[in-house]
């Protein structure tokens, strides 16, 4: 019996996948996303992939890449964002977007991965998420050409839930900072983001790990039997994180001004 879930490259990890998979991608904006397994995943030439992430990555980064070089058919996600292209394609009939609730999503992959088909949610009551509408793909002219279903609500207690479907992918692909052989994940601050549910929807969840150790049992984020391939980065791959915005706040200026006079 294999006791090691470690590949030695981020290459061979992905050497199985296939045109039309789908994919759970962990990650918010660029903050936790699994860099080295993207950038692997489109060297594969794989097309016509679904994704389902929180968000595509922006222009040039992260899931952009793949959305630039037009491999991705679908995405479920719970916003566009500052991604041009991202939007250009969905406005231009060009992809199939589903849209949904920020956190009906992370249900959603949770929900997958512990085998719950579907729950239900007070998120969206009494807008086009439940009602139906909002449009999966547009034509080229800018009309709707596949609009969304309307969903199940139901009452319970005098309130209305809409019925949301869980999701499970083909493969999930996540980053974590320190992980053991056996799987085992401990994601470091806001890489606690979408990274441990989209592991838990992934069929075969192949996970890069800033450092490969051995960890303690109480420290644990999610447990091994969640990952099923594990590839260690190298330093420079780990260093490696991008930041989407840049921002540096201007001093107070009367902190500014006492700072002038001690200097005089």
């Amino acid at each position: 019996m294999r006791t090691s879930k470690v590949i030695a490259t981020a290459e061979e990890a992905l050497a199985d996948v296939w045109d039309g998979a789908s994919f759970a991608v962990g990650g918010f904006g660029l903050g936790g996303i699994p860099n080295v397994l993207i950038r692997a995943l489109y060297d594969t030439g794989v097309t016509g992939i679904s994704v389902v992430s929180n968000n595509c990555g922006v222009d040039g980064g992260g899931l952009g890449v793949l959305l630039a070089a037009r491999r991705i058919a679908r995405v479920t996600a719970s916003y566009i964002g500052d991604n041009k292209e991202f939007a250009r394609q969905y406005l231009g009939g060009e992809l199939e977007v589903e849209l949904t609730p920020q956190g009906s999503l992370a249900e959603r992959l949770r929900a997958g991965g512990c085998g719950i088909p579907a729950f239900y949610t007070p998120a969206g009551v009494g807008t086009p998420v439940a009602d139906g509408g909002l449009p999966l793909r547009h034509a080229p002219d800018g009309s709707i050409a596949v609009a969304a279903p309307p969903k199940e609500v139901r009452e319970f207690d005098g309130v209305e839930y809409v019925l949301e479907r869980g999701i499970t992918t083909d493969f999930a692909l996540v980053r974590a900072a320190r992980g053991d052989r056996h799987g085992n994940l401990v994601f470091g601050k806001s890489s606690r983001n979408f990274n441990p549910v989209a592991a838990m929807a992934g069929r075969i969840t192949i996970a890069e790990v800033e450092e490969l150790t051995e960890l303690d049992p109480d420290e644990v984020h999610l447990p091994g039997v969640f990952v099923q391939r594990v590839v260690a980065l190298t330093p420079e791959q780990a260093a490696d994180k991008g930041i989407e915005r840049r921002t540096v706040s201007a001093p107070p200026a009367r902190a500014t001004a006492r700072a002038t006079v001690r200097a005089s």
